[in-house]
């Protein structure tokens, strides 16, 4: 590459504008890089975490034993969380003798706040992607523009226009533009990537809490059943 057309040199040669929107770019560009390392993290934790549990879940453990093994765990998340949320529900409604269908619309109301609060935290940073996948490429494409006027309002100052002086002029502007599509490309393919990861996440998570509605309510009918037949069985003893 002739020395003339030097990257670094068409970089720190360029306007100041022009210098800021790179600089914007690659500010971008390192941001997006480290919210997909801890979104990458992150999802993959909160997947095999949910794993686990869901094991644990399916052993044939008492709900109630259950809830008292992650009761004192200060660093609940994903399922385990949505879990102790809605049996918490569960067992303060029960205890004050609520209706049934009270209890199963309560625990359903407190499934999905936990479950809407969890899934918050684990798509946090997903918006920023967006916003630097649509942004970036405008801001490079403004930083186009800007160096290719500068270099014609340069052509205009001189008697005779050839290559070698419109070239300079013309690759620094077209460098912001490829900054702005090196930022755009990756944090557009990890938006859809995360968001697919994270909405497959988001319908287990809801089937867990469909699953374990019914689960409660299979329960609390079999204990209104057994309090109205040992209520059945005093009145007739009572009776005799």
């Amino acid at each position: 590459m002739p020395e003339s057309l030097n990257i670094i040199d068409l970089i720190t040669d360029a306007s100041l504008l022009v210098q800021i929107v790179m600089a914007l770019l690659l500010s971008a560009s390192l941001l997006s890089w480290v919210i997909i390392f801890r979104l990458s993290a992150r999802l993959g934790t909160a997947k095999r975490f949910d794993t686990q549990f869901e094991t644990w879940f399916w052993s044939g453990e008492d709900l109630a034993k259950l809830y008292q093994g992650i009761q004192g765990s200060p660093d609940r998340q994903g399922l385990e969380q949505i879990f102790y949320v809605g049996f918490s529900e569960y067992l303060r409604m029960h205890k004050k003798r609520q209706p049934k269908d009270d209890i199963i619309d309560g625990v359903e109301r407190k499934l999905r706040v936990g479950l809407g609060r969890q899934q918050q935290m684990l798509e946090s940073g997903i918006a920023t992607l967006a916003s630097i996948g649509s942004v970036a490429p405008y801001i490079g494409l403004f930083g186009t523009v800007w160096g290719i006027m500068n270099a014609f309002l340069g052509l205009s100052q001189t008697e005779q226009a050839t290559l070698a002086s419109v070239a300079p002029g013309i690759a620094e502007a077209l460098i912001a533009t490829a900054m702005g599509l090196f930022a755009a490309i990756p944090a557009v393919l990890a938006y859809n990537h995360f968001t697919a990861k994270s909405s497959r996440l988001y319908e287990s998570r809801a089937l867990f809490c469909d699953e374990m509605t019914g689960m409660l309510q299979r329960e609390t009918s079999a204990q209104s059943m057994l309090i109205r037949e040992t209520s059945i069985a005093q009145n007739k003893a009572t009776g005799l």
